[in-house]
């Protein structure tokens, strides 16, 4: 879903000193991470993160059967969750009310039903499927009271799987300014939050991936990030083709339609002084809102950045870029 690809560390070609920093590098949430800090004298150990990570899937991963996600989807009413569930519920709230719905984790009914979840899909999906598993979208029919979950419908399917792998970086980032570490970057699966400065005392820079259809990778434009999270989501890469038509489907859903979305907006980069969760879960609601909405959203948002790709008929590949975002060469 992300490709966001990290730019080498030390790309610098000087040669002044560097800081001594840390790396750390394990497998998490079905892909890999990256962990680059300051001061080798604070221990951060592999244990350490694998912690925060045991609590983020004990809590938030559909994709294991006890969790505590998973139990709640099941219709077990007698979960009460977590702090880490809480903070991610009223995050997606937030962010579900100002794109009107365009963000909505309880779409994830129509993301099993068109097999792109941990569900089983099902075997047709026309507009008599589509609508009646539209009934269980929306997250303003669910809400928490004293740690409980509430759906209007025992059906509704939540997945904030959305938002939830940057809300990981975002602990992990607590974790080490807990230690008293203020230079870092930490990237699981191209989300990224960086804080301070990298190795060479410059602000930490990454590259975003052009779309290239035909496996192949290179760079689109490189960005530099100070005290800020970066998410990417695409749907170049990640569809399914279906066996009779033969036609395409992205995985970003779209909340209103219950159809995969159609749109020439094929990527979505977004930059903010914010959680890594957050700007990750604009990332997925700008792909299913398409480029259009997308700019007039962020021509009331100064306070996100955003690189965009898109295909027009014209001239094949363009982009859009914020002007509130700089991009290097």
């Amino acid at each position: 879903m992300f490709f966001l690809l990290l730019l080498a560390l030390l790309s610098s070609c000087d040669k002044e000193p560097e800081t001594a920093y840390q790396r750390l590098e394990g497998v998490a949430f079905g892909t890999s991470f990256h962990i680059t800090f300051e001061d080798p004298k604070i221990e951060v150990s592999e244990a350490d993160i694998d912690s925060l990570i045991h609590a983020m899937n004990k809590s938030l991963s559909t994709y294991i059967p006890d969790s505590d996600i998973s139990k709640i989807n099941r219709g077990d009413t007698t979960v009460v969750v977590d702090a880490l569930f809480e903070e991610v519920f009223k995050k997606s709230a937030k962010i579900y009310k100002e794109t009107e719905g365009a963000f909505d984790p309880t779409v994830g009914t129509l993301v099993n039903a068109w097999g792109f979840g941990p569900e089983n899909s099902l075997a047709q999906m026309g507009q008599t499927e589509v609508d009646s598993l539209l009934v269980f979208v929306g997250f303003d029919q669910i809400q928490l009271e004293k740690g409980k979950l509430i759906k209007k419908h025992p059906e509704t399917y939540l997945d904030f799987n959305a938002n939830a792998k940057g809300f990981a970086v975002d602990l992990i980032g607590r974790f080490l300014e807990s230690k008293g570490i203020r230079n870092y970057l930490i990237e699981i699966g191209g989300e990224i939050r960086a804080r301070g400065v990298n190795p060479k005392k410059q602000p930490w820079r990454i590259a975003i991936e052009k779309p290239n259809f035909d496996g192949s990778r290179s760079f689109q434009t490189i960005i530099a990030l100070e005290n800020e999270s970066i998410a990417t989501s695409g749907n170049y890469r990640k569809f399914k083709i279906d066996s009779l038509s033969g036609e395409k489907y992205a995985h970003t859903i779209d909340t209103k339609t219950g159809y995969p979305s159609k749109s020439n907006l094929l990527s979505a980069s977004v930059i903010a002084g914010l959680d890594c969760a957050d700007v990750d879960a604009y990332a997925t609601a700008f792909m299913a809102m398409g480029l259009d909405k997308t700019k007039l959203f962020l021509d009331k948002h100064d306070e996100i950045k955003a690189f965009l790709i898109y295909s027009d008929t014209i001239n094949g590949l363009n982009t859009f870029t914020t002007k509130n975002l700089s991009l290097e060469d």
